[in-house]
């Protein structure tokens, strides 16, 4: 897993202090826009690598995906 991948995960495993802020430092400090970082957090998630890494944060954003996602089916 490369330094990219380890940044999202650090940026997920933070808590943030209002709204804007985790959009801001994802801009700041990745370089990309909030559509392109949630577009790789989610294919990183598939990854095992990153479940090696971070499995706390790993598996938080997997059970938040999962209910959104049956959320979106009814």
């Amino acid at each position: 897993m490369g330094k990219r991948e380890r940044d999202l995960l650090a940026v997920e495993r933070r808590s943030w202090p209002g709204p804007g802020a985790k959009e801001r430092a994802v801009r700041e400090r990745l370089g990309l826009s909030p559509t392109r970082y949630y577009q790789l957090l989610n294919a990183l998630l598939d990854d095992p690598r990153a479940l090696a890494h971070d499995p706390v944060t790993v598996n938080r954003l997997r059970r938040v995906r999962e209910k959104k996602r049956r959320r979106r089916e009814g």
